[in-house]
């Protein structure tokens, strides 16, 4: 029988963060389709291969790099009852995101060109990629640091505040976007004014949280932890951030070659793939919301020694994904031509017809990447990011980078064969990340009870 509390508990931490993610998602989806609405297809690919490029290196390094760290090390010296302990990975954290915050804007700004080339940009569209990455750099800054924040937040459970933050970043950012893309009362500026809008809104964002944190916080940032670092921390930190970075780079990564086989393929491939992926996004914000709380929750029931909660909470978890991306499953059935006819012109028939198959399959994967995402975030919690990174390793570089090459770039096939490949990819990926979840809490809870009979 469920129980009521946990099933509160659950809810009260990974609702706000799905309606944080929900927001951003629609925030990308409400620019992209005002970019396609400007400027069509040319458009959408100049600022989604920026965007691709940014938010995968972001990802890589800050979402589910260091801070999943600090949310795993604070939440878990929450759970021991060990406060200073929480501000002492908070500090050390926060100063190590803002040194890789630095160092990666840097790289992106100096070889932003570079880059934008090997990722299959030309003429046009390169230059044009590369003034708009270049200004978003800015506004990545921003929100890297906002990251960071919000990751210790969410270490002691209060996801709500990353919300109410996601609100105000996407109100500002989606009003700035009408008035600079399109020209009300400044001069238009297409999607340069998009990218400007960016900086705006993620820098309010910064300060409000900032503002929040430093005013309210229940866990604290101490200069003292910072002046006087403690190699252990900055060790345990990393040795938990560096492997959930290189498990969203396996999986980042090869996404990217593969965006880059399919840029190859020619501009209405790739357009049809970008508004289909824009639109699948939307999806994956119940399962990165339940996972939030699945690195949370699991975090502080391991720093309890409560093996048995820590599993009863992954499932709860587990259980809310699954039926709220369900229900994206059954909208990409039945309605997918519907929802492209929103991001694209209606001349640009063969884009919406290859867009609408993509979607279309793309709800047969809706479950897998649930149940994947949350035990990945499980796992994570309970301070094991190193078998999250070998199975994604082993989806992302076994499976789907060498058959998606075979066949979009070798046998020349239609996009939609990619979304089939991916399908097969994350139906893999969940039945791993069940099985060796199941095998890390059992190994936990046998070493508690051999040392309970040795006392």
């Amino acid at each position: 029988m469920l129980n009521k509390n946990a099933i509160k508990e659950v809810l009260d931490i990974s609702l706000p963060a799905v309606g944080e993610s929900t927001l951003y998602t629609f925030m990308s989806i409400f620019d992209t389709m005002m970019i396609g609405k400007y400027g069509g297809s040319i458009a959408v690919s100049v600022v989604g291969i920026s965007n691709e490029i940014l938010n995968t290196c972001v990802n890589i390094f800050i979402v589910v790099g260091i801070s999943i760290g600090i949310t795993s090390f604070v939440s878990r010296s929450i759970g021991a009852k060990e406060k200073s302990s929480a501000q002492e990975y908070a500090s050390i954290g926060f100063f190590l995101g803002i040194l890789i915050s630095i160092f990666l804007c840097y790289i992106l700004f100096k070889f932003s060109r570079n880059i934008l080339f090997l990722a299959g940009a030309k003429g046009k569209i390169l230059d044009l990629s590369n003034t708009f990455t270049k200004i978003t750099v800015i506004a990545i800054f921003f929100n890297m640091i906002t990251n960071v924040i919000n990751s210790i937040l969410r270490g002691y459970g209060n996801t709500y505040i990353p919300f109410l933050i996601a609100a105000f970043i996407t109100i500002v950012k989606l009003f700035l976007d009408v008035i600079l893309i399109f020209g009300i009362i400044v001069p238009e500026l297409g999607i340069m004014g998009a990218a400007i809008a960016s900086i705006c809104s993620q820098a309010a964002g910064f300060i409000a949280v900032l503002i929040y944190f430093i005013k309210e916080s229940h866990v604290k940032i101490k200069l003292r932890y910072i002046f006087g670092l403690k190699i252990s921390k900055i060790r345990n930190i990393l040795l938990l951030s560096i492997p959930s970075s290189m498990e969203d780079a396996a999986f980042g990564l090869s996404r990217l070659l593969c965006t880059f086989i399919i840029m190859h393929s020619g501009n209405t491939a790739f357009a049809s793939n970008q508004i289909a992926n824009t639109i699948e996004s939307i999806s994956f914000m119940p399962g990165m919301g339940f996972g939030v709380a699945a690195t949370t929750l699991v975090g502080m029931k391991v720093g309890e020694k409560n093996y048995k909660k820590a599993r009863e909470y992954t499932y709860l978890c587990a259980i809310g994904a699954v039926l709220m991306m369900g229900f994206f499953s059954a909208v990409f059935l039945i309605m997918p031509g519907i929802l492209v006819n929103l991001f694209i012109d209606e001349e640009e028939k063969k884009i919406i017809y290859l867009a609408s198959l993509c979607l279309f399959i793309g709800a047969f994967e809706q479950p897998s990447i649930a149940i994947s995402t949350v035990f990945s975030s499980a796992l994570k919690g309970a301070g094991d990011a190193k078998t999250p990174l070998i199975v994604s390793l082993m989806t992302s570089w076994i499976i789907r980078l060498p058959l998606i090459f075979y066949f979009i770039h070798f046998l020349r096939f239609s996009v939609i064969y990619v979304w089939w490949v991916t399908v097969i990819q994350w139906g893999v990926d969940a039945i791993l990340m069940f099985i060796l979840f199941e095998k890390k809490l059992n190994s936990r809870n046998k070493l508690l009870v051999s040392k309970f009979i040795r006392y």
